[in-house]
């Protein structure tokens, strides 16, 4: 068998990309929309107490329960502050009152039992915002002489409903 050569060059036979992309892309979403994520079955990290948790442990002592009241005046002022059953006052420095009737009754900073503690605080419904974050801050720690890092007295403020707000529609 003989071939025939023409006179011309050989071309060259490039093949199209346009359609080996199509068919990338189309098993790019075949894979994508097959794949199956499964979570581990079993795997649940729970620590459990070795001792038996019916017992009270006497070894650790029991805090108070930290209950911080807000109440406003009608203009959403603070009118006054309560820890617990103690009527703190509404002064310049009600605030660093608070912050040290805190420390009061956590006892030291950095406290290991102070992470399981909470503060709950109710505020009345028109008290301005700026009060209660003022609360937060006196409640969870303060700065320390240099002013650059905090010392914290307790991580978990809780929030009871807002007291005295109005209803909608009347």
């Amino acid at each position: 068998m003989r071939l025939r050569n023409s006179g011309r060059e050989a071309e060259k036979i490039e093949p199209q990309m346009a359609p080996m992309i199509d068919v990338v892309f189309q098993l790019l979403i075949f894979f994508m929309l097959t794949l199956n994520i499964v979570e581990p079955e079993g795997d649940f990290n729970v620590n459990m107490p070795i001792t038996d948790s019916s017992a009270p442990s006497d070894d650790m002592p029991k805090f108070p329960d930290i209950k911080v009241r807000l109440v406003a005046n009608e203009d959403g002022s603070l009118n006054t502050i309560r820890l617990g059953q103690v009527n703190l006052g509404n002064g310049p420095n009600v605030f660093a009152g608070l912050n040290h009737e805190i420390l009061k009754i956590i006892g030291k900073p950095g406290n290991p039992i102070t992470k399981d503690m909470e503060v709950e605080l109710e505020a009345d419904y028109n008290l301005h915002y700026e009060y209660t974050l003022k609360a937060i801050s006196a409640c969870t720690g303060r700065l320390d002489s240099s002013g650059k890092h905090i010392i914290r007295y307790i991580e978990k403020i809780k929030f009871a409903p807002p007291v005295g707000g109005s209803k909608v529609g009347s």
